[in-house]
């Protein structure tokens, strides 16, 4: 069973159009700030995994490709999997090309993927939006025999000055939105998703060096951040420009993460502790 803030989270978006829509809006915003993730943690699960021209990954909660471009240069098959079409469509627009990628309307809980085609589940920044059990379920059904799940985090570094100005904004202009999606940062979920399941972790330090519009983007991209347009989002904008003013050198800013991958298979019927 999901814990309740799971719940929380998604119902706070049905006004709106549910998990699948929030997005939409952001897409420019999203592929123009959000940072990709260590080479080193692709190779990693080109090792780990074994993936080759031979093997395909389901990258679910694809959004506009941030990861699945990177996947796509171990030689593997990738299916973006996204239920927003105007990220999904950001998505083809940049990859379609390669004749190893394609795209499907989808999500961790419903596939429209065949039983037994996929060796390798990735969701980067996307867990927090599961169902649990059903996407569990989902995952098993699709994986091969030796198949693992990949979850990924860019995590913020919290102690760095730049992050301790930005929490302040998102405090003041999250809302309740804001304070669910907190509730995930101790993935105390991730046990329950894997359960009995062997499961590793990794992690690497990762950066993103951003102008002051890209700043900008990396906050309205948040789902719970208001638009730019509003009130509120003039007033957003305001305070990031004097953050940026306050910190960045030559016009640029380094925005530092931890990158965290949780690499296992989960086991059907078993739920781990907490």
């Amino acid at each position: 069973m999901n814990l309740p803030s799971a719940k929380t989270l998604r119902d706070l978006y049905e006004p709106t159009g549910g998990v699948g829509q929030i997005f939409g809006p952001k897409v420019a915003d999203y592929m123009a700030s959000r940072p990709d993730y260590p080479r080193a943690m692709i190779e990693l699960l080109r090792t780990e995994c074994g993936l080759s021209a031979e093997t395909t990954v389901a990258d679910v909660g694809a959004g506009t490709g941030l990861l699945t471009r990177s996947l796509l240069q171990t030689g593997a098959s990738v299916i973006a999997v996204e239920p927003n079409a105007a990220m999904r469509g950001a998505c083809d627009h940049d990859l379609q090309s390669q004749p190893s990628y394609r795209s499907v309307e989808g999500s961790a809980e419903a596939m429209p993927l065949q039983d037994g085609s996929v060796d390798l589940i990735t969701a980067a920044q996307a867990f927090h939006w599961f169902d649990v059990e059903r996407a569990r379920a989902e995952c098993l059904r699709v994986l091969r025999a030796a198949g693992q799940v990949a979850l990924i985090w860019n995590d913020r570094l919290l102690g760095d000055p730049l992050h301790v100005a930005l929490d302040d904004v998102f405090a003041e202009y999250g809302g309740e939105k804001r304070a669910a999606l907190l509730a995930h940062e101790d993935r105390g979920n991730v046990p329950q998703f894997f359960g009995a399941g062997r499961l590793q972790t990794f992690e690497w330090p990762h950066e993103h060096v951003l102008s002051q519009d890209g700043l900008l983007g990396l906050v309205f991209s948040r789902s719970y951040m208001p638009t730019r347009e509003s009130p509120p989002g003039q007033r957003v904008a305001a305070g990031v420009r004097v953050i940026f003013d306050a910190l960045a050198t030559d016009e640029r800013i380094v925005v530092r993460y931890t990158t965290v991958l949780m690499l296992g298979r989960p086991q059907s019927g078993q739920t781990g502790q907490g």
